[in-house]
């Protein structure tokens, strides 16, 4: 293997992916031929799309996994490594979101999105990094949000996980510099996917309005996650000695007719 060469086999696992942006990468990535594990606390959605893939050609196994579990992290990484073999590539989607303003954002819900979206990425990183630096290669993949950057009204517990998630990875990797670890980040603007199908409907008008009142929705287009899964997947196909991060991934105004 040449020094800017990727190995032929590249394990992958996907955390979040009984849904939206993470099925649509797992999909993305067994497509890609990388052999893929499945992990979501909803282990039978994950199971099924494992099914699906692995109807298509792909390689796939399905576990459950709980990001805010130390125990279940651990579990699934050891049996993500028995089934594939050493984890090359690791994409951290899984997320919490709640549509609300802080005023009335009680404490523990906050500290329920800190736990998903700040903690359990950390728990990724220790179940599967030190590995990778061992091998001097691989890829993590932090899905993050534009609300990381650009704060959003009645999301504000949401905006402030992705902004401490991305504190956390510029860190990482400064940390990762010269190993050939390549930790990443990829913001999704406004996306289709099943976060946020469980808000009040009330609640979600608000919050949309709010978006529209402070110049956050220019047009009423979303992206389809799959637009996400494929920046992804160029991510972690880029050759050893390239990384490309961040990636901001925004919806187009649909084209006017001329």
């Amino acid at each position: 293997m040449g020094r800017y060469d990727q190995p032929d086999r590249r394990p992958a696992v996907v955390a979040g992916a009984s849904s939206g942006i993470g099925a649509e990468t797992a999909k993305a990535l067994a497509a890609a031929g990388f052999p893929v594990a499945l992990g979501a606390r909803r282990v039978e959605r994950c199971e099924e799309l494992a099914a699906e893939i692995r109807a298509e050609g792909g390689e796939a196994v399905a576990h459950a996994l709980d990001v805010a579990s130390e125990g279940s992290v651990a579990e699934f990484a050891a049996k993500a490594a028995a089934d594939l073999g050493d984890v090359e590539v690791v994409v951290s989607n899984a997320a919490l979101i709640g549509p609300g303003a802080l005023l009335d954002t009680d404490t523990d819900r906050l500290r329920q999105e800190l736990e998903v979206n700040v903690v359990g990425p950390l728990r990724l990183v220790r179940a599967f990094v030190p590995g990778m630096v061992e091998r001097r290669r691989g890829d993590i993949v932090f899905v993050s949000s534009d609300t990381a950057v650009r704060p959003r009204p009645m999301m504000g517990g949401y905006s402030a996980t992705k902004s401490a998630l991305e504190g956390l990875v510029g860190s990482l990797q400064m940390e990762l510099e010269g190993t050939g670890v390549r930790a990443s980040v990829v913001r999704p603007g406004p996306t289709w996917s099943e976060m946020g199908m469980d808000w009040d409907p009330d609640a979600a008008a608000d919050v949309l309005n709010s978006w529209v009142k402070w110049g956050h929705a220019r047009h009423s287009h979303f992206l389809k996650a799959h637009a996400i899964a494929a920046a992804i997947t160029t991510v972690v196909s880029a050759p050893r000695g390239v990384h490309i991060s961040p990636v901001d991934v925004n919806p187009e105004a649909p084209v006017e007719d001329g």
